[in-house]
């Protein structure tokens, strides 16, 4: 394997099937929104990349989010979840927007209610779990098990790492090493092409946009981590547009520009451009293939959804 600053994707190893099971049906479950309606993969859809391809999501009662949503392929590669870090893995991410008021506006307890008043779904935990008691942490554990396998193996890039050069085209091959010598490999590098490190948007230049998001300086309360953000993966980049944390961009071309200026001070050329482009459309790797899981039916007991506040 050549050794260079971007690493392989590897398959998903899955060594516990009916966790993940439980965790996809979790995923895909819309009763963890006080509407009824709004799930993980609405926003962070797995036909699209694992995006809602929108500037920033959509959320309850039609609320418009503050950020735009980042993909969940390949997210486990993360060193942290969100734009901001604030969550220190995927089970930390899974209960945040079921209890964001914005998001799917509803509670842990509520959340845990709906699921534990069907029978279906207290069987399958405790098949996963040993007994079935359901809470807040073992749902947000499943979710983040079903999202561990989300991974996206076998790019292009991929198999030219691993010795097939005529895997990418000579134009791709280009803009890898312009990727290399301008300087984007010191912040996007490592299996995930990102999501490794923090890094200001405008460290050269100022970024301009009307995204109200501080990033880092929300968590930590640094003064210093103003517009401070997670430095995203660059795999299926070609899928999960618009770019930025503010969604405002909208091709690929226009986004390699704006980094080159504001992050490194540089200016692309046409061609470079287009070489860069079909470098990173190389990155888009084999997409997860779905089986929709069949959601157990609610009941009496089942909290009801409240798709409207008035």
């Amino acid at each position: 394997m050549a050794k260079e600053p971007i690493e392989i994707i590897k398959p998903a190893n899955i060594t516990e099937p009916e966790k993940v099971e439980l965790g996809k049906m979790l995923f895909f479950e819309p009763r963890l929104s006080k509407s009824g309606f709004i799930s993980c993969n609405s926003c962070h859809n797995l036909s699209t990349g694992g995006v809602d391809a929108l500037p920033t999501s959509i959320g309850h009662n039609w609320q418009e989010g503050p950020i735009n949503s980042p993909t969940v392929l390949n997210a486990e590669y993360g060193l942290a979840q969100f734009w901001d870090g604030r969550a220190k893995d995927l089970k930390e991410q899974a209960g945040g927007p079921i209890a964001n008021p914005k998001e799917m506006g509803f509670s842990h307890e509520l959340a845990v209610s709906t699921i534990d008043s069907m029978p279906a779904y207290k069987t399958r935990f405790e098949n996963v779990y040993g007994d079935g008691k359901i809470t807040i942490d073992n749902i947000t554990d499943a979710i983040a098990a079903f999202e561990k396998t989300l991974v996206t193996p076998n790019s292009p890039f991929d198999l030219y790492l691993q010795g097939d050069k005529s895997a990418i085209t000579t134009e791709a091959t280009a803009g890898y090493q312009l990727f290399k010598d301008k300087g984007c490999v010191s912040c996007h590098n490592g299996p995930a092409v990102g999501g490794t490190m923090y890094m200001k948007m405008g460290l050269v230049k100022p970024f301009h946009t009307q995204n109200p998001a501080e990033g880092r300086i929300a968590v930590t309360g640094n003064a210093a981590d103003m517009h401070v953000f997670k430095v995203p993966t660059l795999r299926n980049i070609e899928l999960t547009y618009p770019y930025f944390h503010d969604g405002a961009t909208w091709t690929l071309e226009e986004a390699v520009n704006v980094m080159a200026d504001i992050q490194l001070g540089q200016s692309l050329t046409e061609q470079e451009t287009k070489e860069m482009v079909a470098f990173l459309k190389s990155l888009t790797g084999d997409q997860p293939q779905i089986i929709l899981p069949i959601l157990p039916p609610s009941n009496a007991n089942t909290p009801k959804p409240v798709p409207f506040d008035k």
